[in-house]
């Protein structure tokens, strides 16, 4: 169980990364599956290709940063990553393997590996101690649903990008103005926050901390995304402790456009 408390002129501050998809990917599997998945949502949608991005959110309190996020649920070193709730990928049923499962992490100590490629930089959300404290708090009562799907009927996927929008917007912040660099989008942005919206929490969803239950459920024609999320979730890996330092941010200009 997590308990903090910002100290008297403590360091408290969350902020929000816009993560191209595919950054720093060193087989460009994830930049390509990205890439088809967009091609044919925008034909689907009549509009042009848009580059897409993931988020992720880094927190400080004090003299502890967390980095919170959605990652596989397999590979990396076995340590501590702070793990607080999974999910299964895909289809429900397929969650009962760990190669089919996500796991939320609230890490202290942790990094975001692709932080080097957020495009703008680190966004402060917050330097209020209270809602950093909330941000911390609720991140296990996350509404683990399916990754890639639409369980809830928002008419959006779900996926790392809710777990950002959800979060956020359940620790009170407003998130009207907030939206993916120029010329970009966040697929399951909108599923996060239409369900935080709603009120549902985890209970509500079946909240999955080891095996996700059984739902046998058909494939809905929108989930064009699933090979798209599943190749997402490779982009995360764990970063050596030794190599946990923080890249300057890249220019837009430098970042990868859809062809």
């Amino acid at each position: 169980m997590l308990t903090v408390s910002a100290e008297n002129g403590g360091t408290a501050h969350v902020d929000l990364f816009w993560i191209p998809l595919g950054a720093g990917d060193a087989v460009p599997c994830v930049r390509w599956n990205g890439r088809l998945f967009e091609a044919l949502a925008a034909r689907r949608d009549h509009r042009p290709a848009q580059l897409l991005f993931h988020a992720a959110l880094e927190v400080q309190l004090d003299a502890e940063r967390y980095a919170l996020e959605l990652a596989p649920a397999w590979g990396g070193a076995p340590v501590d990553r702070g793990v607080v709730c999974e999910g299964p990928v895909g289809l429900a049923w397929l969650g009962r393997s760990r190669f089919f499962r996500y796991e939320v992490r609230r890490w202290s100590g942790g990094v975001i590996p692709d932080a080097a490629y957020a495009v703008g930089g680190p966004r402060r959300m917050t330097d209020d101690p209270a809602v950093v404290e909330q941000v911390l708090a609720l991140a296990p009562a996350f509404p683990t649903l399916t990754w890639g799907r639409d369980e809830q009927g928002t008419g959006d996927m779900w996926n790392s990008n809710s777990f950002v929008s959800w979060l956020l917007t359940r620790s009170g912040l407003d998130l009207r103005l907030v939206s993916p660099p120029e010329h970009g989008r966040a697929p399951g942005w909108a599923a996060g926050l239409a369900v935080a919206g709603r009120n549902v929490g985890a209970e509500a969803c079946g909240n999955r901390r080891s095996r996700p239950r059984l739902l046998g459920q058909q494939l809905l024609a929108q989930d064009v995304g699933v090979p798209a999320v599943l190749g997402q979730l490779a982009q995360h890996v764990e970063v050596d402790p030794a190599q946990r330092k923080r890249a300057a941010s890249v220019p837009v200009d430098d970042v990868v456009h859809p062809e």
